[in-house]
């Protein structure tokens, strides 16, 4: 999270404002967030990859075995969608995973998720906002993203047990109620019955307890990482700060 980001990213907002509140209302995520993970993956497509996609998934497909089932898979998927969307597929390059266009998907992400957001009758993701942009919020919304609903909890904690309930891994376990009896407690109104992530960050000042939501959890599946759900969440949020709505 940078100026420079944060920037870059309020320019692409205004820039495709229209398209953004077309994929908000058709899937119920905020503009905030897609214009958040185009950001932290490339940097608004200034960075999306110098590989080509066929090299970068053959050679992880037959020289890596520790993950060759799923690169081998990958690769299918890959020549799949290059027949689907007539592309050469010695023509487009990714990054050194495979992970292609504005919003790195990998190939079979692309197949299940990505949409022709712009209706030209292909699906475009390296070099076409609109494409990226709808097919980010399809993703989310596939995932279990909840229009209308919070990201994360910023928690209050006391006692000695609150670590106790830390959850391990970032799948929801944990409820409010059960968080609550360990000393944890939020502004944010929440059901005793909610599941959630429960996060322990270090921050400036010391550590930080937030509760991640099921929004949070979307993001996760995008990428497996708290503090890459955590990021673009305060990039979203910084978004909305500078550029002064909401």
């Amino acid at each position: 999270i940078t100026d420079a980001r944060i920037a870059r990213g309020v320019d692409f907002w205004c820039q495709h404002l229209a398209v953004l509140a077309r994929a908000e209302q058709t899937y119920g995520v905020p503009a905030q967030y897609i214009v958040a993970i185009i950001g932290v993956e490339t940097f608004f497509g200034r960075n999306t990859g110098n590989y080509r996609v066929i090299d970068a998934l053959s050679t992880l497909a037959f020289d890596y075995p520790p993950r060759a089932e799923f690169f081998r898979k990958e690769l299918r998927e890959f020549l799949l969608l290059a027949r689907d969307e007539q592309i050469d597929p010695l023509n487009l390059k990714g990054s050194y995973a495979g992970a292609m266009g504005l919003p790195q998907f990998m190939p079979s992400s692309f197949r299940n998720y990505a949409v022709d957001f712009d209706g030209d009758g292909h699906i475009n993701i390296w070099n076409n906002p609109d494409d990226a942009i709808g097919s980010v919020a399809s993703y989310f919304k596939r995932h279990g993203w909840v229009a209308g609903e919070g990201v994360v909890s910023r928690a209050r904690v006391s006692g000695t047990r609150v670590d106790e309930g830390v959850t391990t891994g970032i799948e929801p376990v944990k409820t409010v109620g059960e968080l609550r009896a360990l000393g944890w407690s939020s502004h944010d109104a929440l059901r005793d019955d909610l599941p959630v992530t429960a996060l322990r960050l270090e921050g400036e000042n010391g550590p930080e307890y937030w509760m991640g939501l099921k929004n949070f959890y979307a993001i996760t599946r995008y990428n497996r990482s708290v503090m890459y759900a955590m990021a673009v969440h305060q990039l979203a949020e910084q978004l909305v700060q500078v550029r002064g709505v909401k």
